[in-house]
């Protein structure tokens, strides 16, 4: 997808992004995604220019003497956006994974706005790139989109690689308060465990691994030559051999179970989403806690 067709896909997300902000806060995501408000936090006795409508007359009846209700403001979570821009993430079909990804993430800026939320993220290819503190309001929103629409995979050798590890250790620096960290990738890397280990038990994480369809079923073409985005390595391989087709097959399923493992190591909610999908469907399960 081009820059103007990516754009126009994300200016009907308006209603989407209502529907999975409510997804959030009523969901498996609503202890963390809890927007403003107050909420009930102790009891002590009644004192002398106490508004008399917080007694708990409960409380007061049970002890013989006033109580009031404490409250306290519920805190406010600001959601970050960890994604992936690296060479990999240009590959795929029937769009690339990257155009996926960016969607996703553009889906979850405005489910955060709609809740009343601060929202901010970094890119990350073999570096980290650009960074934006978590802000409100819809401006903050935007800016982070357009920013996402003007970067593209990039397989330069300047920037080949993944920086996934140094993303996650950026993200543990840079957010001083509890957070929802959302990191969008391939996760075609190395070395990302223990950071997501550790900003884990930090922050509440969330993992959307972008897959593709060639992952699980690789069609008969012949002869094909692979070259790996990242390091420029080639790969022949006689895609016409079922043995071919099948170790295929069962290296991305080594793959994909290995990332549910770490995930599930480190309590990270997780789930894989497909080039080939609709996101604000996946999205909205996956938030919901509908998808198990």
């Amino acid at each position: 997808m081009n820059r103007a067709e990516l754009l126009e896909k994300i200016s009907t997300f308006s209603l989407a992004a209502e529907s999975l902000a409510e997804d959030l806060v009523s969901g498996d995501f609503r202890s963390i995604f809890r927007g403003q408000g107050i909420e009930f936090e102790e009891v002590r006795t009644y004192q002398i220019g106490d508004d008399i409508r917080s007694i708990d007359w409960n409380v007061s009846a049970r002890f013989g003497h006033p109580y009031v209700k404490l409250y306290r403001e519920e805190r406010e979570l600001s959601v970050f956006v960890i994604l992936d821009v690296s060479a990999s993430m240009g590959t795929g079909g029937p769009i690339r994974r990257y155009d996926q990804a960016l969607l996703s993430a553009a889906l979850i800026a405005f489910s955060a706005d709609k809740a009343g939320q601060r929202f901010g993220g970094l890119f990350f290819n073999r570096d980290v790139r650009r960074v934006f503190m978590p802000k409100k309001g819809r401006s903050a929103v935007m800016a982070w989109v357009l920013e996402a629409l003007d970067h593209e995979p990039d397989d330069s050798e300047m920037n080949r690689g993944s920086a996934l590890a140094a993303a996650l250790e950026a993200a543990g620096r840079l957010l001083k308060k509890r957070s929802l960290i959302i990191v969008i990738s391939d996760f075609l890397a190395l070395g990302w465990e223990q950071p997501l280990a550790h900003v884990s038990h930090h922050h509440d994480v969330a993992a959307i691994r972008i897959t593709d369809p060639l992952e699980t079923e690789m069609p008969s073409l012949g002869l094909v030559t692979f070259q790996d985005p990242e390091t420029s390595e080639v790969l022949h391989g006689l895609t016409s051999f079922p043995s071919f087709r099948a170790a295929w097959k069962s290296w991305n399923q080594d793959r994909s179970v290995l990332w549910d493992t770490i995930c599930t190591k480190y309590r990270v909610r997780h789930t894989e989403l497909s080039t080939a999908a609709n996101p604000v469907t996946e999205l909205g399960r996956f938030f919901s806690g509908r998808q198990r």
